[in-house]
């Protein structure tokens, strides 16, 4: 075989990962080579749709000119310096994202798990030297079937057994609670009283299926930790930057474009944690953001990055948030996300193998008829992937839909109508 049929040919790159890679993911059956917008293509030059938007980091749509440009500008400048030195963008950075976001500080890393590692000791370290919590006796309350990570620590409050079995043993010091459950949530901070020092929550549960709590859940379970004294701490790496609807999932049914606390329905909590679409994808950018009060605690030499703060991640984070508001990507999530739900809905109505659709924005899920241990869902993405949109199922029998959002009416009515015909033809 020749050198380049042999770049033509899916199955050769999926062969050496196979034989050279950890068998750490399993992916759908096709190898992508160029993206660009809300396209994707593979290496035999067949085009897709894409409706993951690699877990929602990629909101702004493959390889955005901007962005690029703004990396490409950068990298020929300065990439990095650690932080044994100043740089020029990251003090700019810091000031545009807190700006952007309403906190007073913020402390860049550059993955999403880096970033609740982050957020977790600065809330820890907190309730030690604010709250007075006695040494090693703190608490951060979760909720069950989480997603904040894989790290040692985060899969100690896991519920998944394949991200948690046999990695132990576990960190101790967090209680889960059930999720969307005031009273659960309730009982835990009676029970453990003044060691809480926080809760960590994700608005939209994503992993477990795009699971969206009660309209009440996050703004009481702010204030049930704002009358405990106990940190509120919004994980927002997969829903954040325009994904449901409006610049945060906090910010719940709330129209505006940007930070909006004096909004009565935007929950504003003591610590923020952003990642994926903080860059566009094109960049590993994370960040917690909180008031002076607690980011305070952390001194020099008690937490840190050789990574994080560079001056490619600050000017490609500044430029993708630069993009969200110019293209006004919380309103077009917004629009064709209620579009895309009525649409889909006609699955539940004439289809028995859709039971249910969810979602807020343009992060959504189909819950397939079937239970979680079988292959139904896994297979409709395979056949939606013949016909030319990618999708992952996610907890065995949900499908999540993800579009990046710069996706217009047109492409996603075409996408529904690829969805509708795959369903409706689909033989188990």
């Amino acid at each position: 075989m020749t050198q380049e049929k042999i770049q033509l040919n899916s199955q050769h790159f999926i062969d050496l990962e196979d034989k050279h890679g950890a068998h750490n993911y399993h992916p759908l059956p096709v190898v992508l080579a160029k993206g660009e917008g809300v396209f994707l293509w593979d290496v035999e030059g067949k085009k897709y749709y894409d409706f993951l938007s690699a877990y929602s980091a990629v909101n702004q749509g493959h390889c955005h000119p901007r962005i690029v440009g703004k990396m490409k500008e950068q990298a020929e400048t300065l990439t990095l310096t650690s932080r044994a030195f100043h740089n020029n963008q990251l003090g700019v950075y810091e000031k545009y994202v807190t700006e952007y976001f309403g906190f007073d500080k913020v402390l860049p890393m550059n993955t999403g798990a880096e970033a609740v590692e982050t957020a977790i000791k600065i809330c820890r370290k907190w309730g030690y030297e604010k709250k007075g919590i006695e040494p090693n006796e703190a608490i951060v309350l979760v909720c069950g079937q989480n997603f904040h990570g894989r790290t040692t620590t985060i899969i100690s409050f896991s519920s998944d057994p394949d991200a948690k079995g046999n990695f132990g043993p576990y960190t101790p010091g967090f209680v889960a609670v059930e999720y969307n459950n005031l009273d659960a949530l309730l009982e835990a901070l009676n029970e453990y009283g003044d060691r809480v020092a926080g809760f960590l929550v994700e608005p939209i549960q994503g992993e477990a299926g795009v699971y969206v709590p009660d309209t009440d859940f996050i703004p009481k379970a702010a204030e049930l930790c704002k009358e405990r004294n106990v940190l509120f701490i919004a994980d927002e790496i997969q829903t954040g930057i325009a994904r449901t609807g409006g610049l945060l999932a906090i910010c719940g049914d709330c129209t505006c474009e940007g930070h909006c606390e004096r909004q009565e329905n935007f929950t504003t909590p003591d610590i923020l944690i952003l990642g994926k679409a903080l860059s566009g994808g094109a960049y590993p950018v994370s960040a917690v953001l909180a008031n002076n009060h607690i980011m305070n605690v952390i001194k020099p030499g008690q937490h840190g990055s050789t990574f994080g703060g560079n001056p490619v991640a600050c000017a490609v984070a500044m430029e993708a948030l630069e993009v969200v508001r110019d293209e006004n990507l919380a309103q077009n999530a917004r629009n064709l996300g209620n579009l895309f739900r009525s649409e889909l809905q006609e699955l539940v109505e004439k289809s028995d193998l859709v039971s249910l659709v969810r979602g807020r924005g343009l992060l959504n899920a189909i819950v397939i008829n079937d239970t979680p241990e079988s292959s139904t869902a896994w297979n409709i993405c395979v056949a939606l992937k013949e016909n030319g949109l990618l999708a992952k199922p996610t907890h065995g029998n949900i499908i999540r839909f993800a579009p990046p959002l710069v996706m217009n009416e047109e492409q996603l009515l075409d996408c529904v109508r690829i969805i509708k015909e795959t369903i409706y033809n689909f033989k188990k």
